[in-house]
């Protein structure tokens, strides 16, 4: 349906605009990020992990794949990917550029499960209304549909995705101090401060990143895997020589997992390194880190404070007050 209510945006002699093609894609996009049928057991869509009502996120410690099967990395939110500008993607950054991330969840065993690329394109083109909306969307295409074609689709949908204007947007944009509630203002000036918490959470970007798009430690996941390390690090290294994809690895090995960016680059100091997530909408995305294992936001709170007073060499001591306010001003997000 969606498909078919773009393609009436072409003219009678069967041409398009650049506009029009842009609606084209992106409906063709939101499309095929709601289909089941692309899954391995015509199950999970998309939208399955990524629902709109929850920021974008499922709301879960860690995605539920195809068969029931269970992932090892929290959901993180697509409401931020205009806002962000990543230039890297998923938690340990293994995707420089969005064209690549959004094809590797439709065959990783544990998501979508499909056994290659091949059979997702084979699953799109025994459809005749896909075939005949990609024509359309893709004048140029001479014989069979492409990975190419369908990320690009996917990227159009998902690059038309906005953020929900929050207080401190309008508090910054319109510099209407009156946007922000006195107590989220004094957790604005923790969040700058004392907290310490915009060395990582930038608060520069119209609108804001919130981000800096660089990796830290936060010490979640690793205490469980320490004694393992050696054995860990070794068998990343193999798999790695063999040519195994590292979304699938890091899917079907939790204890790997929780080793982060060394996944990608095998260079010991980025054992336990992720990503900087951005705050934007944080207080509808819980749980929080890389595994779902932090539950609220009061939790979150807590936890970078603690850890944050270890890299520092000195305690934050954030008061009772002090904590609320900081939370106030992450609501405001």
């Amino acid at each position: 349906m969606l498909v078919a209510l773009a393609l009436k945006s072409h003219n009678a002699f069967g041409r398009s605009n650049p506009t029009s093609q842009t609606s084209l894609r992106i409906a063709l996009g939101k499309q095929l990020f709601n289909d089941p049928q692309l899954s391995a057991d015509s199950t999970i869509r998309c939208a399955s992990c990524h629902v709109p009502e929850k920021a974008y996120t499922d709301g879960r410690p860690v995605a539920i794949g195809v068969y029931g099967r269970t992932g090892t990395r929290n959901t993180p939110s697509l409401a931020t990917i205009n806002a962000s500008k990543a230039d890297a993607f998923f938690w340990d950054g293994r995707r420089a550029a969005l064209e690549q991330a959004v094809l590797d969840p439709l065959t990783n065993p544990v998501e979508m499960g499909l056994h290659s690329q091949a059979e997702l394109i084979q699953k799109i083109e025994q459809n005749v209304e896909y075939r005949n909306a990609f024509a359309q969307a893709f004048p140029d295409i001479k014989s069979v549909i492409t990975t190419h074609e369908v990320a690009t689709v996917l990227v159009a949908y998902l690059r038309s995705l906005k953020s929900p204007e929050s207080a401190y947007d309008r508090y910054v944009l319109q510099g209407d101090p009156t946007e922000l509630s006195p107590r989220a203002r004094l957790g604005l000036a923790i969040f700058k401060g004392k907290g310490h918490c915009a060395e990582c959470h930038l608060l520069q970007g119209s609108p804001p990143t919130l981000t800096d798009h660089a990796y830290h430690r936060t010490g979640v996941g690793l205490d469980a895997v320490n004694a393992n390390l050696p054995t860990l690090t070794q068998a990343i290294i193999e798999r790695s020589l063999q040519g195994a994809a590292i979304g699938d690895r890091v899917a079907t090995h939790a204890d790997e997992a929780q080793l982060g960016r060394f996944n990608v680059t095998q260079n010991p100091a980025d054992i336990g390194l992720f990503r900087t997530p951005s705050l934007r909408g944080v207080a509808s995305t819980a749980p929080y880190m890389h595994d779902g294992s932090v539950a609220t936001l009061d939790d979150a709170i807590d936890r970078e404070v603690y850890y944050r007073s270890l890299q520092t060499g000195y305690p934050l001591n954030l008061t009772v007050e002090e904590h609320q306010d900081l939370k106030v001003f992450l609501q405001a997000l």
